[in-house]
Order: C-alpha cells, then sequence, then structure tokens
C-alpha cells in the first residue's frame, strides 16, 4: 500500500517540504507521496484526528502548530519533550502517534557546514517561539555555551534560558545595544518569510564585520535580514540547509533511510534563486 506524508501550517503555500520529499521518493524508488495542508489553529485537533483517520503514515509540523501538537500525541521523544516543541510526527505500526524535533538537529549541522564549528563565539537568538527552542538546546547539546535569547516579550525568552540552565534573555533593545558582543547571530522568527513581514526583528547597526548571522527561513533564500547583514561585511548562511537536514532527519524517522542532502541542496538553490 501506497504512503503518504503531510506538512501542516499556517501558512504553507510556502513550503518546499512537499518537493523536497517527494524528489527523495522518486529518487530513492519510494512508493510514497507527500501534500502540504494548510491548517489553522482552530482547526488543529480535528486535523490531527483525520490525518491519523486516513492513513498518513507521518507528517512534518511548521508554524504556528509545534508546541500546540503536544497535547495530541501519543508519545514525546525526550528530546523533544526538553525542547516542548514537535516538528516531525511518526505514525508507529500500533497507529500511535509519537513526536519529535529535528529543527535543532537540522540548524546545527548546517551551521557547522556551512563555517565550521564555532563553540567558543557567543550566540544571540532572536525569537523565543518553538525553532528558538530547539535550536537552543541543540546549540547546549552541541557544546555552545553561551546562549543569549532576545524576544520582543522577555518573559518568553526567560523560560527558555530557565529550562536550558545556563544564558541570558534580554529585550530586543538590549540586544540591539550590544550586538557588536556577538559572533553568531541567529533569526530564529517567522520575520521575512515571503508569505509574511517584511522588516527587521532588531536594528543591525552594531553589528561587526565577520559575525557569522544566520536565518531560518529559507524562501525567501535571502531574507531582508540577511541581505542587511550582507551589506555589513557579515558571513551569511540561509536557513535552506537547517530545512534540508531536518527534513531529511524527519525522512529517516519515518522510513529508515538517509537521504542525499547534497543533491538537495543544489535542486533548491536553483529553485529559491
Amino acid at each position: 500500500m501506497k504512503k503518504w506524508f503531510a506538512v501542516i501550517g499556517d501558512p504553507i503555500a510556502h513550503s518546499k517540504s512537499p518537493f523536497m520529499h517527494n524528489t527523495w521518493f522518486h529518487e530513492m524508488g519510494i512508493d510514497a507521496t507527500y501534500i502540504p495542508i494548510h491548517v489553522k489553529s482552530e482547526q488543529l485537533e480535528e486535523a490531527v484526528a483525520a490525518l491519523k483517520l486516513l492513513g498518513a503514515s507521518g507528517w512534518n509540523v511548521t508554524i504556528p502548530h509545534k508546541e500546540s501538537i503536544i497535547p495530541l500525541l501519543d508519545d514525546i521523544d525526550p528530546i523533544a519533550q526538553k525542547m516542548g516543541a514537535v516538528n516531525t510526527v511518526v505514525r508507529l505500526n500500533d497507529g500511535s502517534l509519537k513526536g519529535y524535533n529535528t529543527d535543532g538537529a537540522g540548524f546545527v549541522h548546517a551551521l557547522e557546514e556551512a563555517v565550521g564549528k564555532n563553540k567558543e563565539k557567543k550566540v544571540l537568538m532572536i525569537g523565543a517561539g518553538g525553532a528558538s527552542r530547539g535550536i537552543a538546546f541543540a546549540l547546549q547539546q552541541y557544546g555552545y555555551e553561551q546562549i543569549h535569547i532576545a524576544n520582543r516579550t522577555v518573559l518568553k525568552a526567560e523560560a527558555i534560558i530557565q529550562e536550558l540552565g545556563e544564558g541570558i534573555a534580554l529585550s530586543l533593545e538590549q540586544a540591539e545595544k550590544q550586538l557588536n558582543q556577538y559572533g553568531i547571530i541567529i533569526q530564529a522568527t517567522s520575520l521575512g518569510l515571503s508569505t509574511g513581514e517584511n522588516k527587521l526583528p532588531i536594528s543591525l547597526d552594531l553589528l561587526q564585520e565577520g559575525t557569522i548571522v544566520a536565518d531560518i527561513v529559507y524562501n525567501p533564500l535571502m531574507t531582508p535580514f540577511l541581505l542587511e547583514a550582507e551589506k555589513r561585511q557579515a558571513k551569511i548562511v540561509t536557513g535552506l540547509g537547517m530545512f534540508i537536514h531536518q527534513g531529511a532527519i524527519a525522512f529517516n524517522h519515518w522510513l529508515g533511510q538517509y537521504p542525499n542532502t547534497e543533491k538537495m541542496m543544489e535542486k533548491l538553490i536553483e529553485q529559491l534563486k
């Protein structure tokens, strides 16, 4: 019987996940398909029940459902539980649903692939949502010890820092004033999405030349944040690497095989340009 997978979120039309996973299915001779499903927040519980009823083998979860889907699942991987966010759901053989978070590991893999290991540098994370939480825990797990999180609502940043057991929570204004202290800056909000707001989360006036600046948004490939950082001679890391690697880890959870990420990078860069 043909397997099928999905990605749920709001918005969802911009997602390249269907192209990526369907390409991997074709390349690897797997009889499966992957579709995007637009799910609003108030429809989430109904959507999860429908996906289960209709026999989906698994699905990805994107904004804004990564945290709110947790109570709807039967089991959560310990790392996802600690992160408080799920981006991948696997339907197990007994029909139960298990949640994983592949965002964090996908981001660190992509970051180190692009610019090498820089564990001694001070990290500024902008945003305190599900993706930020996942990346912060993964950075800590991989040995990055100086993590600061800035958010419009500082309490949300403080909550993540408390769970990490180390680091500093800041307002966006405080982060702007000390931007020159950071060696790695990660834009981890949805700002810059091709379907969303086209503004910067913070001013980059104090950005130092050579700073590593990453964005988790991959469509467009060069977000307003990255374009501004590039003007200031920063080292740019687009969100595409994280997107591909988190997808490959999810693919492995579903099917027990790891797809070719290098070829996918080439194909998606061609599309997004």
